[in-house]
């Protein structure tokens, strides 16, 4: 058994029901998970490990709902800089093409070092191609040795062009190799307790690069296993008119009539939806994966996240991919999440005024989406908060540094008002990822060297 005395933060926030915000807070971890929560005077004098975060704010682990760790390798390639969504993959599937499994491992410890240092401690991923000999089992290894948790999403594409779906034949794999896969991963890596590592999710792509055939094995095995569910969905209009025209219906229809809806299942984007849809997820349980900066760079739209929240879908937030995004600091996602609702209301409200103007998003609520909201799209009800019982992931920022001159009134907001810096620390199950802003589980300077190489090689 081991212990860890957290002590001395500013602020502590703990995200909980309660919703605290603690002066000169800390915790009290016993084998990775929070025992006692509350001002440093009432916790333990002592144990195995003592952290002082003085100065620090201190805040529940991020939780990133959506991303795809390989296209780190792919940011900002020129020929697919400005374009739509459909023409970005058209341009960019045949470079993935090349990927290998050492690529795949690489890109893996990359986005993850990205994302602990903006303060996640949790990341799904959906890894849909696999070519070369790759395998999700790559992508485990790599989040292993980092010491991030890991949703690793065993993604798929079945529908190539030569049978009217968008990738190219090169990249889609058989039906009954994915299935076979996907049993085998959920057998080999799943963790279903409290505090796991990794968890299996069955996350076939979208509806324009699978069929309808594999939507619903996907669906009955992953709920013969426990597991979730994952794909894209309404990202941009261009998918709507295939779904109708491919299939008779819109995007989320179509997800009815292949057993996509329930409590087990979240989509990424979900922009392009309607009142009644929206009313569906939330009488079934559905969450979305908020990926706004995604959605800007691709010009897809801005998803009605305001009108999530008031029907009561969950709602999670996720830096997508690190080439429709071209980062991974799911704190900056979060301040985009905010600003982003609030062009929306703007929008919306140009011509209203007091009470009949819609609600903005505020800071704490962005938080919100980050932490708790993430916990719940994902259905882990071990992380999102700091509380007696849950997982000790959380993560802290030095509130002494030039980018909060000025900002310390408020500290909480300050962490989305203000442009987003790097952890000071980040802890997840108790275990130290990032100290005094490194990274302290791998050689950074060597990992970008070996990145940026294959990412070289894959545009040579």
């Amino acid at each position: 058994m081991s212990t860890l005395l957290v002590k001395h933060a500013a602020i502590l926030v703990t995200m909980d029901d309660r919703q605290r915000e603690i002066a000169d807070g800390g915790l009290f971890v016993r084998d990775g998970f929070i025992e006692l929560v509350g001002p440093t005077s009432e916790l333990p004098g002592t144990a195995d490990e003592v952290l002082d975060l003085s100065g620090n704010i201190l805040l529940p682990g991020l939780v990133n709902t959506h991303h795809h760790f390989y296209q780190t390798l792919t940011r900002a390639v020129p020929a697919a800089q400005d374009a739509n969504l459909f023409n970005w993959l058209k341009t960019l599937y045949p470079i993935w093409a090349r990927l290998t499994p050492e690529d795949i491992f690489i890109s893996t410890q990359t986005a993850l070092a990205e994302l602990a240092l903006s303060g996640c401690t949790t990341a799904s991923d959906h890894l849909y191609l696999f070519p070369n000999g790759s395998k999700l089992d790559d992508e485990i290894a790599a989040a292993k040795e980092i010491g991030v948790r890991i949703q690793a999403s065993r993604g798929s594409m079945s529908l190539g062009e030569s049978q009217g779906g968008l990738p190219p034949d090169s990249v889609v794999d058989s039906e009954e190799h994915i299935l076979q896969d996907s049993q085998r991963l959920i057998e080999t890596y799943h963790q279903a307790e409290p505090g796991a590592d990794v968890q299996i999710v069955l996350a076939p792509c979208s509806p324009f690069s699978v069929t309808g055939d594999l939507m619903r094995q996907s669906a009955a095995l992953a709920r013969e296993y426990g597991v979730h569910l994952h794909t894209h969905l309404a990202e941009t209009q261009d998918e709507e008119a295939f779904c109708i025209e491919m299939f008779g219906h819109r995007p989320v229809a179509y997800m009815q009539e292949v057993d996509w809806i329930g409590e087990d299942v979240w989509f990424a984007h979900s922009v392009h939806v309607n009142q009644a849809e929206i009313d569906l997820y939330a009488q079934t349980g559905c969450g979305v994966a908020h990926c706004p900066s995604s959605n800007m760079r691709l010009a897809s739209g801005i998803a009605p996240i305001r009108e999530y929240m008031q029907a009561g879908v969950d709602v999670g937030l996720g830096v997508d991919g690190s080439a429709s995004n071209d980062s991974s600091h799911l704190l900056g996602e979060a301040r985009q999440a905010m600003l982003l609702a609030r062009v929306r209301a703007g929008i919306e409200g140009a011509s209203l005024s007091g009470e009949d103007a819609p609600p903005i998003m505020t800071a704490r609520e962005a938080l919100y989406l980050a932490t708790r909201g993430g916990a719940a799209v994902l259905g882990r009800t071990d992380i999102g908060s700091l509380e007696p019982g849950k997982c000790a992931d959380f993560f802290a920022i030095d509130l002494n540094c030039l980018d909060y001159a000025g900002a310390l009134h408020d500290p909480v907001a300050a962490t989305i008002f203000v442009q987003p810096v790097k952890a000071n620390y980040t802890v997840v199950g108790g275990k130290v990822v990032v100290k005094e802003g490194q990274i302290a589980t791998l050689d950074l300077p060597k990992l970008i060297e070996k990145h940026n190489q294959a990412a070289k090689r894959l545009l040579s």
